[in-house]
């Protein structure tokens, strides 16, 4: 989905069923189309933290252990 946030209704629950789809996601949008905008390379890493099709949530303690090893891997590929 490339609109921020915006309630789908069960918009989201067809496209996903019609394609396939494991995850929606959609901040990274505008990274990669003004990186192909500018004829630059891109890259992002996501990490999981809620399931809209088994309603299952993280904890904050949970994201926060995750969510940090998801930073140290991101700056390691960085250097």
């Amino acid at each position: 989905s490339d609109v921020f946030y915006r309630h789908q209704g069960d918009v989201f629950r067809d496209v996903r069923d019609k394609y396939g789809c494991a995850a929606g996601e959609m901040e990274s949008f505008a990274l990669f189309a003004n990186a192909r905008f500018l004829g630059k390379n891109a890259a992002c890493i996501l990490t999981v933290s809620d399931s809209l099709v088994t309603r299952e949530e993280t904890t904050a303690e949970e994201r926060q252990n995750s969510f940090h090893r998801m930073m140290e891997i991101a700056l390691d590929a960085a250097r």
